[in-house]
């Protein structure tokens, strides 16, 4: 679980957070949305430790990060895997090598163990044909699964993804929505994604944080969306097709 209390966030006279409080939840998928300059990317590093809030906490299972000697702090992030917007593989390297570089870096496994751990997140991800080849020899929807495979290699307990369906066709992104959701259930990982994808939502959104210029506007499940009358949400969300479409056949069945 990780908890954040009033935090607030500046950029010189600019204060993009403004005293957000919320819990992600272990074993659910967490979804940050909002407008672009709502604060998501700036939350999202500053839960990463990217940015430092001027105010207020982020706890990590109740460790309140700020208080964290250097030491800890390096342990925690041991703790955190990453998915990042443009999968950020290293293209010099093959799938098995991009996967079983944190290890490498920050483990000290034997290469006996590494290669193992490294075969069986590959296979998760559904990628035993690809161990050898190059990302460039890769779908994006693929590049996606490894990027996935390398931040759950090291076995996080926290798992960040910023906009894990950017460049993907619709068809692909919701596999690539479901296999976070089925690690975040199996490994009980506390996910937290960063998102503007509303199939994102309907698909895997058990509990959804909406920001609107730095303030925590909305939060709940994508269940509820359909019954707030929060007009913050509502106008955001169904300014979208999909959106749209299921609230014009439910209007038929009612």
């Amino acid at each position: 679980m990780i908890e954040i209390k009033n935090i607030e966030k500046s950029f010189g006279d600019s204060k993009v957070l403004k005293g957000i409080s919320t819990v992600f939840e272990t074993g659910k998928t967490n979804l940050i949305i909002g407008q672009s300059g709502s604060g998501k990317t700036v939350l999202l590093k500053s839960l990463l430790g990217i940015h430092t809030p001027e105010k207020g906490t982020i706890s990590f299972d109740g460790r309140i990060y700020s208080n964290l000697t250097a030491d800890e702090k390096r342990k925690l992030r041991t703790e955190i895997g990453m998915v990042f917007q443009g999968s950020a593989l290293f293209d010099s390297m093959s799938v098995e090598e991009n996967v079983g570089f944190p290890l490498k870096m920050f483990t000290t496994k034997t290469a006996e163990e590494i290669k193992k751990r490294v075969d069986f997140v590959i296979d998760r991800v559904d990628l035993k044909e690809a161990h050898h080849k190059k990302p460039s020899e890769l779908s994006g929807g693929m590049q996606k699964r490894v990027a996935i495979a390398r931040a759950i290699v090291n076995n996080p307990k926290y798992l960040f993804c910023d906009e894990p369906n950017s460049g993907l066709d619709p068809k692909t992104a919701i596999i690539i929505d479901n296999l976070i959701h089925e690690i975040t259930v199996e490994y009980n990982i506390t996910t937290v994604i960063n998102t503007h994808d509303m199939n994102s939502v309907m698909e895997i959104g058990e509990k959804i944080i909406f920001l609107k210029q730095g303030i925590l506007a909305w939060e709940g499940s994508k269940k509820d969306i359909f019954k707030t009358d929060n007009e913050a949400i509502t106008d955001f969300v169904y300014s979208s097709n999909l959106f749209k479409k299921i609230r014009k056949a439910q209007n038929k069945e009612e």
